[in-house]
């Protein structure tokens, strides 16, 4: 599982729950994640001086196994929406990168038996 970190947030049990059940729903579309080391950054922004809304920044950062260095880093006035939206964008980011890997393994698989047919000729 991930590791949770609160940066600038006082750690609270409802916030560490609500996260791990929404990336829940993503180890169970991409169970290669569970291999890998996983730090998810919940953090708050307030500006002492400057009046106006906290902004809240959760940040999904993969460092190692097939996903190594997918980074995300979504923002909202509250932490449980910019949860959500990094969740959401997280599932399609994944996505794109598996599509990328297999898209090289079918060109380079496609490359390798078309110099073989070559060496035969």
């Amino acid at each position: 599982m991930a590791k949770i970190v609160f940066k600038n947030l006082e750690k609270s049990q409802l916030a560490l729950q609500i996260t791990e059940e929404r990336f829940q729903a993503v180890y169970e579309r991409f169970p290669e994640l569970t291999a890998s080391n996983v730090n998810i950054t919940l953090s708050m922004e307030n500006s002492p001086t400057q009046a106006g809304a906290d902004e809240f920044r959760v940040r999904f950062h993969c460092t190692s196994g097939k996903y190594k260095n997918v980074i995300l880093e979504k923002s909202s006035v509250n932490l449980y929406t910019a949860l959500a939206d990094t969740v959401e964008h997280l599932l399609e980011r994944l996505n794109r990168v598996g599509d990328k890997n297999r898209i090289k393994k079918i060109k380079s698989e496609r490359d390798l038996l078309q110099q073989t047919a070559e060496l035969i000729n």
